[in-house]
């Protein structure tokens, strides 16, 4: 294996995402350096470091030992010159690509040929931060999410140049930090950012429509299985993230009409309702008023659960049809990385794929519009008279 214990981490970003990378590594035994040319995010982070070994140290999930070894395992800097000695370096910073391109322009001058340089970009294209580099070949995506300390699932993505032997060290030092991970092609979204923008934007559709008013429809949906219904997710995200990274992703589809944006979305940002943060989002939680009930119609929850539910698993068909990733990875990605009840794969095959058809073909005909195209992939299954498994 490329890396080992000995191998110093460095994280580039010392944010909540990069604090969270950078716990995570020294957990796993790793001496980390977290750089960050902003002082005060520093000592921001190292407060924040000692608050949450506290945290556990109360809740004995961790002795008053190992608290002490990790604090010790971590350096926090502000001299780039600092990451000269890792193995592997992680960006976890602003998520702009000007910005990212030329700090790995930087740390290619400052590392060893030998460091590995990865983005933790949820949304941008691995391909392109590593143009940034004379030797692009050492660049990888390795997307964790938030928070980085508890979701299990971490994405891998090479990029068109990356050696193929680190994307197996990577995978496998990644997994030895207790990690899940998932194996992606370089595409807008990677796995979970593609897949889950149906969970949102159809919802948002069904809304816009006045087909059922925010409440019901996240009832409906966390009556199926999800912890959170789409508006209490994207209000609990921030539509500063959100809507930012769906737009994204419908941008680098050359704007296709199944990644739209809703105005409804856009508008909040525009105002600063970004949700939980700024206490409005979808909904008002400044007041402290209770939060609108939904509607008891059993009939209309179900029509809203398999309306979300098809348009997701098509994207997943479409997902496994293009090559980005395996079936098993997608179904484990969902699952794993935004904590979906089942694969939506194998959910498919229990709704059964005409079923799925009928309806995709019901929209597309009503409302006209490549956003409800069936992927090849389920004409293919039909064509077969089989399902994903």
């Amino acid at each position: 294996m490329m890396f080992d214990k000995k191998s110093v981490i460095g994280v580039a970003g010392s944010g909540a995402m990069g604090g969270g990378i950078a716990l995570v590594a020294a957990t796993a035994g790793h001496n980390v350096i977290v750089y960050d040319n902003n002082l005060a995010a520093l000592k921001k982070a190292e407060a924040n470091l000692a608050s949450s070994l506290g945290k556990l140290l109360e809740k004995q999930k961790i002795t008053s030992a190992q608290r002490d070894q990790i604090i010790a395992s971590h350096k926090f800097t502000d001299r780039l010159s600092e990451l000269s000695a890792c193995a592997l370096v992680l960006e976890a910073i602003v998520e702009n690509l000007e910005i990212k391109k030329s700090l790995f322009g930087e740390l290619e001058k400052t590392c060893s040929d030998t460091c590995v340089l990865a983005t933790n970009t949820s949304s941008l294209s691995v391909t392109s931060i590593a143009a940034a580099c004379s030797n692009p070949s050492r660049v990888i995506g390795i997307h964790f999410f938030n928070p980085a300390t508890l979701m299990p699932l971490v994405e891998i993505i090479p990029g068109i140049a990356t050696q193929k032997n680190i994307t197996g060290h990577c995978n496998e030092l990644i997994q030895s930090w207790g990690k899940t991970t998932v194996v992606a092609k370089d595409t807008p979204g990677f796995i979970v950012n593609r897949v889950a923008r149906p969970f949102y934007s159809e919802a948002l559709r069904i809304y816009e429509e006045g087909i059922a008013d925010m409440a019901t429809i996240d009832k409906a949906m966390k009556d199926a299985g999800f912890r959170m219904g789409p508006f209490e997710l994207m209000d609990l995200i921030g539509h500063d993230v959100n809507y930012v990274v769906t737009e994204t992703v419908w941008k680098q589809f050359y704007f296709d009409p199944r990644f739209k944006p809703a105005l409804s979305q856009k508008r909040l940002l525009e105002a600063g309702f970004l949700g939980r943060k700024s206490g409005r989002g979808f909904y008002n939680y400044a007041t402290g008023e209770p939060l609108p009930l939904a509607s008891p119609d059993a009939e209309l929850s179900s029509k809203i659960v398999l309306r979300i539910l098809c348009m997701l698993i098509n994207e997943a068909a479409d997902t496994l049809y293009l090559n980005i990733a395996s079936r098993e990875d997608i179904d484990l990605a969902m699952t794993k990385g935004v904590n979906y009840p089942k694969g939506l794969l194998k959910w498919a095959d229990e709704i059964g794929i005409e079923k799925i058809v009928e309806l995709l073909s019901e929209l597309r005909d009503f409302y006209e519009e490549d956003r409800y195209r069936i992927s090849p992939m389920i004409k293919n299954l039909i064509k077969e008279k089989r399902g994903f498994y």
